[in-house]
């Protein structure tokens, strides 16, 4: 590329990030809405063939709460939808949508037995009746193992947990955290969420962004110093995207990841419990796949390989590691080669 081309390009750059819309509009890749309830809309992917002529079974993923369904699909290069169309797999997805104070009642049981249920019901019916292969990002992960552990008669035949905490004693801070709670017993935490409706959306892109201190720091050098390189940008943008859309936590569950899971480590032991209600990992009996990120700071790789121990009752269990951000281990320059094949081979075993 000449000296004059690569001026143009800066130039054009930095006017589409200063003064106009970005330097790339977003192209979401093209969904038909199957189902569209508060909280659980369930869209197809085009590209799957869908009805009884279909043989291969849906793939459904699963966001987790205070973040958008849009984690798999950022853009065409980082879309993990895309990539399974392309291996010729039917992807699904459900949307939580928007959490408001209106939400405030709604807990870890709306999901694990009414939202993710139903969805994994009618995108199996979507297929003819195949079995659905779960993927779930962060805690959408445990959402999804507990789904499976919960109810034996879904049709799942597997689970793929990527970055998904399985282990609090394992988390970083985690330790600093209850050493606070124990000051006040948890309820300074509780009472606040409580007054609040939940965790509000402005707050998790704040968490988000601090968890990435080095990345907002540097955000200046780095634009600069790719001003040039739109495709470099792009993924820049992809990123404050997906944050700008983050929603928040609705109270009653995050008093329940507070109590029960932050504070009891109830998912490191094995059983969660709800009020009187049990679920035991043990319980899971699909195949299971555990991706974990090395270097992810949010959920640590062996928060996630705690899996292994408690997953007693699984067909199978394997454990891979990918490179990058807890972001970047789903979608990442290097997930192609890593969480998306690991999950395309994971797949193609399947019986």
């Amino acid at each position: 590329m000449s000296l004059a081309d690569t001026v143009t390009i800066a130039a054009r750059n930095a006017w589409a990030l200063t003064f106009g819309s970005g330097v790339e509009a977003p192209d979401p890749t093209p969904a038909t809405v199957l189902w569209d309830e508060p909280h659980r809309q369930l869209r197809r992917f085009e590209g799957s063939e869908s009805g009884t002529a279909a043989t291969e079974s849906a793939v459904l993923l699963v966001p987790p709460l205070a973040a958008p369904a849009t984690c798999f699909d950022l853009r065409p290069d980082q879309s993990l939808a895309r990539y399974l169309l392309e291996t010729g797999r039917a992807p699904y997805v459900v949307d939580y949508g928007e959490i408001t104070f209106g939400d405030r009642r709604m807990g870890f049981e709306d999901w694990i037995d009414d939202i993710l249920p139903e969805a994994i019901l009618r995108a199996s019916s979507d297929r003819g009746g195949q079995p659905v292969d779960l993927v779930g990002w962060s805690i959408g992960g445990t959402l999804a193992l507990l789904t499976a552990a919960a109810h034996a008669h879904l049709p799942i035949r597997s689970v793929t947990a990527v970055g998904a905490p399985l282990d609090y004693d394992k988390m970083t801070g985690i330790p600093q955290l209850r050493a606070v709670a124990k000051l006040t017993g948890g309820i300074a935490t509780s009472t606040a969420v409580r007054a609040a409706g939940g965790i509000p959306a402005r707050l998790t892109r704040i968490a988000y962004r601090v968890t990435a201190w080095d990345r907002e720091l540097t955000r200046p050098w780095f634009v600069a110093s790719n001003i040039a390189r739109t495709e470099t940008l792009a993924r820049m943008e992809s990123i404050d995207r997906f944050i700008a859309d983050m929603p928040g936590y609705p109270g009653r569950f995050y008093g329940q990841l507070w109590g029960r899971l932050i504070l009891n480590n109830d998912i490191g032991r094995g059983v969660v419990r709800l009020g009187d209600r049990r679920i035991a990992l043990a319980d899971v009996a699909a195949h299971v796949l555990l991706v974990g990120g090395p270097t992810d700071v949010i959920t640590p790789a062996a928060a996630v390989e705690a899996g292994i121990r408690t997953l007693t009752g699984a067909a199978s269990v394997r454990y891979e590691t990918a490179p990058g951000s807890h972001l970047g281990i789903l979608t990442g320059e290097t997930a192609r080669d890593t969480t998306w094949t690991y999950l395309d081979e994971f797949l193609a075993e399947l019986p």
